[in-house]
């Protein structure tokens, strides 16, 4: 996996990881950054900046050295910087930078397969949490490869009949005093 394909195929990657995070977190209450589903887990915020060193090791494939994340910051900025080590990942692979410490296959089966993890882990906690995402049929997701920022797309094609169901369960629960 080296040539200009394989390249636009993991670009795809981190866009669709991109889009996977923002849909995760969009609409999510305040709380949801400190949200901890039980001791020892992390929470989204540690999950994120967790994400964001994991792929600050990817790009040290191209560039070398290594990359610390620093806790200390917002969400909103953890969110800013995973986005940031996005863009320039996908501008190394746009760009044709060469591959120094790890082949392309070792990108996608380690940090990047890592993140896309994580990535289902930030949903999962949004159910435990109390505010779930909706399902969608991601195959047809308007994902763009030139798109790994903030600014994702809405879903392309949710499931009208869990977004009632959700409603209707919410509306019970309150009608309950849950």
């Amino acid at each position: 996996m080296s040539g200009a394909a394989d390249r636009q195929l993991l670009q795809h990657f981190l866009a669709s990881l991109a889009y996977r995070v923002q849909k995760a977190l969009r609409g999510a209450p305040d709380s949801f950054a400190t949200f901890r589903a039980a001791p020892g887990v992390r929470t989204p915020h540690e999950l994120i900046r967790h994400m964001t060193s994991v792929l600050g090791f990817a790009r040290a494939a191209f560039v070398g050295g290594g990359f610390v994340t620093l806790p200390g910051k917002s969400f909103d900025d953890e969110v800013r910087d995973f986005h940031r080590i996005l863009s320039d990942l996908r501008e190394h692979l746009r760009v044709g930078s060469t591959f120094h410490a790890m082949t392309p296959e070792q990108l996608l089966q380690g940090p990047f397969a890592d993140a896309m993890t994580h990535a289902g882990q930030l949903a999962m906690l949004r159910r435990f949490a109390g505010c779930p995402v909706p399902p969608e049929d991601f195959s047809r997701a308007l994902i763009d490869a030139r798109n790994v920022g903030l600014d994702q797309p809405e879903p392309a094609s949710p499931d009208a009949v869990w977004l009632a169901a959700e409603e209707e369960q919410r509306h019970r629960r309150d009608e309950d005093g849950e």
